[in-house]
């Protein structure tokens, strides 16, 4: 019968949790403390690694016996970084510059064994091509949904979904956070199944 091992999410967002539930398997949140800063000298990708390792090893301490998942995720467009908007002002900002324009979405997955320090780490890029949109469009989606706590100010998962004309990627749930499927590899090769065989 296989070790049956504790899997930690490094993560307090409600979305990254929403997202490891739907493997349906047992695992606990904890909150990394870490302040998440782009250095001016990053590329994007490599800002959503070193954060989601980070993370990651943050909460090792605590848990050094278990799986930690960390994950980061940097949005942005034309080189700029796109931050969570926080305001409904912001948001307006940010979705009539991305009116009719190509955003990144670089989201970094890290798995880190506490128990023998193996950190594998994997980055899963995304392009949302966003339609033309109009200011009463903006507003309308923003009075509804608002996703002030999202990069990029739109859900996908959601009502966001009107604003975009097309998504380049290979897994859906990165955009939301957490690549699930990357995830899924990452946990089979550290001895932890999602489906049984």
């Amino acid at each position: 019968m296989p070790e049956t091992r504790q899997l930690v999410l490094a993560s307090t967002s409600r979305y990254r949790r929403e997202l490891l539930g739907r493997l349906a398997l047992r695992f606990e949140c904890a909150d990394p403390g870490v302040e998440e800063l782009a250095l001016s000298t990053e590329a994007t990708a490599d800002t959503a690694v070193r954060l989601a390792e980070l993370k990651a090893r943050a909460v090792a301490a605590r848990y050094p016996d278990a799986l930690i998942v960390g994950a980061d995720q940097v949005a942005s467009c034309d080189g700029a970084i796109l931050d969570k908007p926080g305001t409904h002002a912001n948001a307006a900002r940010q979705l009539n510059a991305l009116s009719g324009r190509t955003a990144r979405f670089d989201t970094a997955l890290a798995l880190l064994d506490a128990r023998s320090a193996v950190l594998r780490s994997r980055v899963v890029p995304c392009l949302v091509h966003f339609r033309r949109l109009s200011a009463a469009q903006i507003e309308d989606y923003l009075r509804r949904e608002q996703p002030y706590d999202c990069a990029g100010s739109a859900k996908s998962e959601g009502l966001g979904i009107a604003l975009i004309a097309r998504i380049e990627g290979d897994d859906p749930t990165a955009l939301i956070g957490l690549p699930l499927i990357a995830l899924t590899e990452m946990l089979a090769l550290a001895g932890l199944s999602v489906l049984r065989a």
